[in-house]
């Protein structure tokens, strides 16, 4: 399903381009020691108003007008990773739905950093299976299975379910996977309109291209939580969220799902 993850990757939230050699600052005895890097510039807040009325069914980008932008993340198969994302949101106010693949430990070796993120609504959890599973190519009570051992797993871990989106893995869903997704709660498959190519190991030059094409007003953009190279550029994703006037927002924060 995913690549091997390369071992001791070194996280790092600093931008894709590094200067040779680093700034410094005269120290109290008239030495010199590295400056400190630069904190994240701030990303704008969530629009205000009502939240766009859904029908149940799958969704690929943000209905009506507007500058939203919803970064949904998915897997989490390095915990590092994982760490440098939550990182990012505490430095910078993002916003963004994480799709929680439960079998991966990082959601239980980062639960604590995590939750109070979820509590106050500042990053949505969805749920993206188990264990990755091709769910078009299973039946339907392990599809129920899959799907019902991540809700219990966010409820238990976070207080919510992740209901009513699920992110089914590779983007295959069926009538019949949809069916059981929604006796579950999860009525709103989340598909997206761009990704930022990073389910497998890339470049950091590649994944800034990526967000360079994509990024836009009423999109969902896909990520992953997989490779580091994407924790060494969150300077400048912001960069380009603000060039453009992009407001990085939850699901929650724009989407209401008609009963």
């Amino acid at each position: 399903m995913l690549a091997m993850l390369a071992a001791g990757t070194a996280v790092a939230l600093t931008g894709c381009a590094t200067a040779e050699g680093e700034p410094v600052e005269a120290g109290a005895a008239g030495g010199e020691i590295p400056a400190p890097p630069p904190a994240e510039p701030g990303l704008a807040p969530p629009p205000g108003g009502p939240r766009s009325i859904i029908s149940p069914g799958t969704i690929t980008a943000l209905p009506g007008p507007g500058r939203s932008m919803a970064l949904t993340v998915d897997d989490g198969a390095n915990p590092e990773v994982v760490a440098a994302y939550i990182q990012w949101a505490e430095d910078t106010g993002a916003r963004f739905t994480f799709f929680v693949t439960g079998a991966f430990e990082a959601w239980t070796i980062h639960r604590d950093a995590l939750r109070p993120l979820v509590d106050s609504g500042q990053i949505q959890l969805g749920n993206h299976t188990w264990d990755h599973a091709a769910l078009t190519g299973i039946g339907s009570t392990a599809v129920a299975d899959q799907l019902g051992r991540t809700k219990t797993f966010l409820r238990n871990n976070f207080g919510v379910d992740g209901t009513p989106f699920y992110r089914p893995p590779f983007g295959y869903h069926n009538a019949a996977v949809d069916k059981v997704a929604a006796d579950l709660g999860y009525t709103v498959p989340t598909m997206w309109y761009g990704s930022l190519s990073d389910s497998g190991l890339i470049t950091e030059e590649y994944l800034i291209e990526c967000a360079r094409k994509y990024f836009a007003a009423q999109t969902i953009i896909i990520g992953h939580a997989n490779f580091a190279p994407v924790t060494h550029c969150y300077g400048q994703l912001v960069d380009i969220i603000n060039e453009r006037n992009l407001s990085l927002v939850t699901l929650n924060d724009v989407l209401q799902v008609a009963p």
